[in-house]
């Protein structure tokens, strides 16, 4: 009943699976915090295609797995880095997925958030950026689903300082018709957003991200957090207008953050609830009642394999979540778009696994365990 790991200096350990998975059921809806998970797509394995091309992806796995999410009470946000925009999906494809899970939260009334970015273009000038911008905006707008103001890649290669961010997210929050989330992904999740804001100077980014919401708090549901930092997502936090939120999207601090001080606490929408999603929800619940120290014990034992998978480069993040749903049954195969599934070492899936494994995540602990055989064996680890 072992199975034989290999680690990073060369060397392999003898591991013993669990035999019951941590016991997962689906409930009520969350009353204290508002909960995204950032959802992974899943790429169609038998489509003949290469990393260049555009993403091929298993639409009815994609909206299965989106239907695990609700039914545990949890938010989907769409389209988002967990997605893989910009790393293997483009803005046609984003496009699709969107209109496909609105329709499919429709559906089955799940709550659903979709990223607007600027990614159909590489470049261009201010007005070319915002006209982007607003075409993204108004395809999620008729889908239905909230939308999410992602940072864009071409502002951050074109604006020259603060005044050409307030011009842009200022137009844009003008027209959108609900408010939006507004989404501070930092250069670690993705090198081209540094300087973000105008500036790399983070106190004097976060001045003018404040000065944006705070010249259309009506149009600001709510802030997302990417920076790794908790101590500046607190400070942040404080230091927002009346009735806008703050969503953590910090993957290594987000239980104490979620859980919150005496003068406030985050909202969660964040990639680490892909794989943690049944377990996340089920520590909201304990939150809900006033359990903080029950919610803690929860959620505080699965931060080491957050950080594992973030781990630098954090971009590639997307490879671990992929690698523990096919573990976990969600997809019947390790093939991502872009052929992102190569972008982690062997020694870092067994690694992943291990902790999973530990945490009870899988719902059928050999079949994980089979799996991760097979990727093994593959790599020609003999058991």
């Amino acid at each position: 009943m072992t199975i034989h790991l290999p680690a990073a200096d060369g060397s392999v350990r003898a591991y013993e699976p669990r035999t019951e998975p941590f016991a997962l059921t689906p409930g009520t809806p969350f009353t204290s915090r508002t909960v995204f998970s950032a959802a992974h797509v899943v790429a169609d394995p038998f489509a003949d295609t290469n990393p260049d091309a555009p993403a091929a992806v298993d639409w009815d796995a994609t909206l299965a797995f989106r239907r695990h999410l609700w039914s545990h009470g949890l938010g989907v946000a769409e389209a988002m880095d967990t997605a893989q925009r910009g790393m293997g999906l483009d803005w046609a494809g984003a496009a699709e997925l969107i209109r496909r899970s609105a329709a499919e939260a429709r559906a089955v009334g799940g709550r659903i958030a979709c990223g607007v970015g600027t990614d159909q273009i590489t470049g261009g000038s201010l007005a070319e950026i915002r006209a982007a911008y607003e075409e993204q905006l108004a395809l999620v707008e008729e889908s239905g689903a909230q939308a999410i103001l992602m940072a864009s890649r071409a502002l951050a290669a074109t604006a020259t300082g603060p005044e050409d961010y307030l011009d842009v997210y200022g137009h844009l929050l003008r027209q959108a018709a609900e408010p939006v989330v507004l989404h501070w992904l930092g250069p670690m999740f993705d090198p081209a957003l540094a300087g973000y804001w105008g500036s790399a100077d983070l106190d004097t980014a976060t001045d003018t991200f404040l000065e944006v919401i705070a010249a259309h708090p009506d149009k600001v549901d709510g802030i997302k957090v990417s920076l790794l930092d908790a101590q500046r997502e607190v400070d942040l936090r404080r230091r927002l207008p009346q009735g806008v939120r703050c969503y953590t999207g910090d993957d290594f601090n987000y239980p104490e953050l979620i859980a919150g001080d005496e003068q406030g606490f985050s909202h969660a929408l964040l990639g680490i609830f892909d794989p943690l999603g049944p377990l996340a929800a089920q520590a909201v619940r304990l939150l809900d009642t006033g359990d903080t120290a029950g919610f803690r014990g929860l959620l505080d034992p699965t931060v080491e394999l957050s950080r594992h998978l973030f781990q630098t480069p954090t971009r590639f993040y997307k490879t671990g979540v992929v690698f523990l749903a096919w573990l976990a049954g969600h997809q019947t195969h390790f093939t991502m778009v872009g052929g992102l599934q190569s972008a982690r070492s062997l020694p870092h899936f067994a690694r992943a696994y291990e902790l999973a494994d530990g945490l009870g995540l899988f719902p059928d602990p050999k079949l994980a365990e089979d799996r991760m055989k097979t990727l093994l064996a593959l790599y020609g680890v003999n058991q």
